[in-house]
């Protein structure tokens, strides 16, 4: 070979390797064009209905923004981890999402224990944090400065002010007693439903606390059946809410049930039986009835994508959908407002949201540096299981 065909022989294959190279460089710049929603939340278990709906909630928004280009000219992806209902989980999930697969934006599930958990973390990483179903107060209210940490979803201190308001309306209610799970969510809601009823000038019969794997709580309801209570103020998930009702039909008591919203988030009529239906329990949103144009479009779009969605009924727990679509636009804006995908950047930008017409409702500067809950007293609606769908009472 003479010194030219070598010549030329040796370009070729350098331009060969500098292509590759090219493109072997490109990769990290694709795979940064999609901005990464990580969301850790419970997807096996009793409440893997619950972490199912808020993936359908972000899913349905997710495919909503990028249809229309995505928000700064990048799509979003979105990232799912299973927490198994464990708060030690939880911190797992959420520290991977974080440093490994670079979440803007970390969404929480279900459970307050968990969300609890991950809230210092995300704090300290300066990561926000966006609750579309956990209400324990404290999970925005953690005093921290900065706080990355909001909301779009029920405040427990703002339940316990609803369920109390609405027992007295119902039932009446003048001597309500407590059965609250034994962890930081019955804590809060502790705390809550004593103020409320102390802002009225009444005192509760009785407090109970029970276990998540309490297979029989007839101990704690007689002990609240003596002391005279007529209403029950029910605090727990999907489990151990059905435990209860299961004891009460051991002792033949018939009493009401004003309860949080842990039966919505799975097996409850399953689990609980016949009785399921004697609770009644608070949402912030049914796709029941005449919907706004926003849940016609939403509804229409999770009948279109999810084969066994046939109509409002089987859009379950609809809690679980609602918020995590409006929290998801709202995420949006923010990053929008932000011009970038810094996590400061992104906390202040939803401090910038004008306005935002939602599915739940119209926001009106939904977030402000002293209020990380988008969602108040007002947005809430009584519900009870008919036939394994979740109806507002009204609707009997």
């Amino acid at each position: 070979m003479n010194i030219g065909s070598t010549f030329f022989a040796i370009r070729r294959t350098l331009l060969v390797i500098g292509a590759a190279l090219g493109v072997a460089m490109a990769l990290p710049a694709s795979a940064e064009e999609t901005i990464k929603i990580g969301l850790v939340t419970a997807l096996s278990g009793q409440s893997a209905r619950a972490g199912e709906a808020i993936t359908r909630g972000l899913t349905i928004a997710i495919d909503e923004l990028n249809a229309k280009g995505g928000v700064l000219g990048r799509k979003f992806e979105l990232v799912r981890r299973d927490d198994e209902a464990t708060p030690a989980k939880g911190v797992i999930a959420a520290r991977e999402l974080i440093f490994k697969e670079k979440v803007a934006v970390l969404f929480g599930g279900l459970d307050t224990p968990v969300s609890m958990a991950i809230v210092p973390i995300v704090n300290a990483e300066k990561v926000p944090f966006m609750g579309p179903w956990a209400a324990g107060t404290a999970i925005t209210q953690n005093k921290a400065n900065p706080n990355f940490a909001f909301r779009v979803s029920a405040v427990d201190e703002i339940v316990d002010k609803a369920m109390l308001q609405y027992a007295q309306k119902t039932f009446k209610t003048k001597s309500p007693g407590m059965i609250l799970v034994n962890n930081p969510w019955g804590e809060s809601n502790e705390k809550g439903l004593t103020a409320a009823l102390a802002a009225k000038n009444m005192k509760a019969a009785g407090i109970e606390k029970f276990e998540g794997n309490d297979v029989d709580v007839v101990p704690q309801l007689t002990r609240l059946k003596s002391a005279g209570a007529d209403t029950l103020f029910l605090v727990g998930n999907v489990g151990p809410s059905s435990q209860v009702v299961k004891s009460l039909d051991r002792m033949g008591w018939k009493v009401p049930i004003v309860s949080h919203w842990g039966p919505a988030g799975g097996r409850f009529t399953e689990l609980a039986g016949p009785s399921a239906k004697e609770v009644h329990f608070v949402q912030t949103y049914s796709f029941f009835g005449k919907q706004s144009p926003v849940g016609e479009k939403v509804l229409k779009m999770l009948m279109a994508k999810y084969p066994d969605i046939k109509g409002a009924g089987d859009v379950t727990p609809a809690v679980g959908v609602a918020n995590s679509y409006d929290a998801m636009h709202l995420v949006a804006l923010a990053i929008q407002k932000a011009g970038g995908t810094g996590g400061d950047a992104i906390r202040q930008g939803f401090y910038k949201i004008d306005a935002y017409d939602g599915l739940i409702k119209k926001y009106a500067k939904p977030f402000t540096p002293e209020n990380h809950d988008a969602v108040g007293e007002n947005d809430y609606v009584w519900t009870h299981f008919i036939d394994n769908q979740i109806l507002p009472v009204a609707m009997k």
